[in-house]
């Protein structure tokens, strides 16, 4: 048997635990952190740094422009008006237009199969023909559905698949 220094090949390294205990093995071109650690220290950095970017742009007053000039400040005349002050009543009014939200009660839809009337609850399968239906008539030969799935189902192929024409040759 050659030894690893007539073969050229290098003993494997001891595996490293994550410098940031978290359980992991880490590796020396990740600064001894495991793969996760190493990207959150990156975002870190790289959060530490757009966070000065801003405030050195926010002191300066120039958004992004890599001059730095002084912010001149100039005064502002402000003038304040009075504020008008309503007063609402949590009463009802007679007003009609808000009595028709009032009155239009939620409709809920129907938990029973359209067929046997048997209570499907969250169990029911609604058919494209838009009625809800229970496990055993929720097929379309079971409750005589009237929804037209041929033509439904030619049209979409005919969408899907248009008519290609070459253009006719020209004879020598």
């Amino acid at each position: 048997m050659e030894s690893h220094d007539e073969t050229g090949c290098q003993a494997p390294e001891r595996p490293i635990l994550c410098i940031n205990s978290c359980g992991f093995f880490g590796r020396a071109a990740t600064m001894n952190m495991c793969s996760k650690c190493y990207k959150d220290k990156l975002m870190q950095q790289e959060q530490v740094k757009l966070a000065a970017s801003s405030i050195g742009s926010i002191v300066n007053g120039s958004s992004s422009s890599s001059e730095k000039e002084p912010v001149v400040m100039g005064a502002v005349d402000v003038q304040a008006e009075p504020v008008e002050r309503k007063i609402l009543s949590t009463e009802p009014s007679s007003d009609s237009s808000l009595s028709k939200f009032v009155q239009m009660p939620m409709k809920e839809g129907s938990t029973r199969c359209t067929t046997c009337r048997k209570r499907v609850g969250l169990t029911g399968f609604n058919c494209k023909c838009g009625n809800l239906f229970c496990a055993i008539h929720r097929y379309s030969d079971k409750h005589d559905c009237p929804f037209d799935y041929r033509s439904t189902a030619r049209d979409a192929i005919a969408k899907a698949n248009p008519i290609v024409k070459a253009e006719k040759l020209d004879k020598l």
